[in-house]
């Protein structure tokens, strides 16, 4: 049988590309020759990935609760694969910046949109059930999603909106004592951190204040900034950080605060949330006034910011 040229030529490149590596091509062949091939199951190992789901209770909806948070945790994956990217390009372009900002987005807007997947797919009585077994563990344990929060922006648009200003000046490490999350993991009666907020910060913390000295001059908000200031034209990807600010500050946080207000609202006082967090001061953007990118928006739009979403989406129940 004849070799055609074609696989020849490919031959002779992949004789280049391993004797350049000190390496014997003719072994190489070998192993291929006796490689099994490819299986989808295989690649993305999906036997494993579907035993991940472990149950702490026989409720049936538990199940649903862990699969949509497994999910959600690949998105933020996504998000932080572009984020990374974002910040390590050399030269970055406004182009590619907007371009991956995109990504990012659609990203949080699939998870947005797709939230009543689960809200809806598990029954209130199930839920409020199952969730006590799961104490102290909590959504608000995402450590992917608070470096996400660091990417964005400014470590101090990150800090409890009473305190930003006094602390503008302050080292990372200082203004992370005081970075907003903390005061809704506090203890709703007493003003303590919960345990859940103690967990987290001796997991992550390090991580935390070293990614934010990281990117302290590469998170999104610097770099739109220096492109900016070197005259590129940033339209478009101000229009794309428009819209991760009303993503990740204003539409994920509100899809949590229907879901608790569904579940958790109960007269004449409210369910706690698991672990005991503060979610009726966390959750909602109005409350919290967390803005990656303040120069972006008007006086006006930062007054009411999240204001009418909260009011259209507690309406709506």
């Amino acid at each position: 049988m004849s070799i055609s040229p074609e696989i020849e030529n490919k031959l002779a490149l992949l004789q280049e590309k391993y004797e350049a590596m000190g390496q014997d091509m003719s072994s190489y062949l070998d192993g291929l020759l006796h490689a099994d091939f490819l299986t989808y199951w295989d690649y993305i190992h999906l036997d494993t990935l579907l035993s991940l789901q472990s149950p702490k209770t026989p409720f049936p909806d538990e199940e649903i609760f862990i699969m949509y948070h497994q999910i959600t945790e690949l998105y933020f994956k996504l998000s932080l694969h572009e984020c990374k990217q974002i910040a390590s390009a050399t030269p970055l372009t406004a182009e590619f910046f907007t371009k991956r900002l995109q990504r990012i987005n659609r990203y949080f807007e699939a998870l947005t949109n797709s939230f009543e997947i689960m809200v809806d797919g598990m029954e209130k009585e199930q839920f409020l059930q199952f969730r006590m077994s799961l104490l102290p563990a909590s959504g608000f344990q995402s450590g992917q999603y608070r470096m996400i929060e660091i990417y964005a922006t400014d470590f101090i648009n990150l800090v409890a909106k009473d305190q930003r200003e006094e602390l503008r000046g302050a080292t990372i490490d200082e203004q992370f004592e005081h970075i907003y999350w903390k005061f809704g993991a506090t203890e709703l009666s007493t003003g303590k951190k919960t345990l859940t907020l103690k967990q987290f910060e001796k997991k992550y913390a390090k991580t935390f204040i070293e990614l934010g000295k990281s990117v302290s001059t590469t998170n999104f908000y610097s770099l739109y900034k220096q492109l900016t200031a070197n005259g590129e034209n940033t339209t478009a990807l101000a229009e794309q950080l428009r819209q991760l600010d009303i993503n990740v500050n204003v539409n994920w946080p509100l899809s949590h605060y229907k879901s608790a207000v569904r579940y958790l609202h109960r007269e004449p006082e409210e369910i706690k949330a698991t672990g005991g967090t503060n979610w009726q001061k966390y959750l909602p953007p109005r409350f919290q006034k967390r803005v990656f990118y303040p120069s972006l928006w008007s006086a006006e739009e930062l007054e009411d910011w999240g204001k009418g979403w909260v009011e259209k989406v507690v309406s709506g129940l």
